[in-house]
């Protein structure tokens, strides 16, 4: 995969200029970023703010995230190209083809199907081959796939379920909001050996709330 990079390009500004001026150091999460047309995961509509530093609206309720939170979020995981990654929330699929870009496989899960559909088709049109879409209550993961490298969750939840934790393989990291429905702190969370759990709080953050049986009710 390649990008010709160009100073004029708004993908390219927002690579330069919303992250990796902002700390985001990751080259090949920079590549990611500078590679996949945002707009292609947003309302027609909406498309000429792809590039803004902002989340914006996607319909059902929900939003894809600004991109310098997809750019933290995804550095702060240390994704390798060997990682299996479970995602909670597809949303219109942009950190999922973010996350493919990067890992071996990606599992992701979101429970409106309307919003899953799109994705499937958002990713399957960049010939992204490595996405295993699920119509399921991410809250509590995917057992049957279980245990991940790495698990993002991209919804607020009260705190992170222990579902999500126990999926995680030894050493794997997860990344999630978590509070109020108000406010939020993005924590990472490291499985140790032994079963030893570490947090690390990352920031502020604002989600959509997780809803399901581990995270907020409708």
């Amino acid at each position: 995969m390649s990008y010709v990079k160009s100073t004029t390009d708004p993908r390219q500004i927002m690579v330069d200029q919303q992250l990796a001026a902002r700390g985001i150091h990751d080259a090949r999460v920079l590549e990611a970023m500078g590679w996949i047309p945002r707009e292609r995961f947003m309302p027609e509509e909406a498309a000429e703010h792809a590039y803004d530093d902002a989340a914006a609206p996607i319909g059902h309720g929900q939003t894809i995230s600004q991109p310098y939170i997809v750019a933290l979020m995804t550095q702060a995981l240390e994704i390798a190209p060997t990682h299996r990654v479970l995602e909670v929330g597809t949303g219109s699929g942009y950190q999922a083809a973010v996350l493919a870009h990067l890992a071996k496989t990606i599992y992701t899960v979101e429970r409106i199907k309307p919003l899953l559909d799109l994705a499937f088709e958002h990713i399957l049109a960049l010939h992204l081959r490595n996405v295993r879409f699920k119509f399921a209550d991410g809250s509590i993961g995917w057992c049957e796939e279980a245990p991940f490298d790495r698990i993002m969750v991209t919804a607020a939840a009260p705190d992170v379920p222990q579902e999500l934790i126990d999926q995680l393989a030894e050493d794997g990291q997860l990344i999630a909001p978590i509070g109020s429905r108000e406010d939020q702190q993005l924590v990472k969370v490291i499985r140790r050996p032994h079963g030893n759990i570490e947090r690390v709080h990352l920031g502020g953050c604002r989600f959509v709330p997780l809803i399901g049986q581990r995270g907020w009710n409708a």
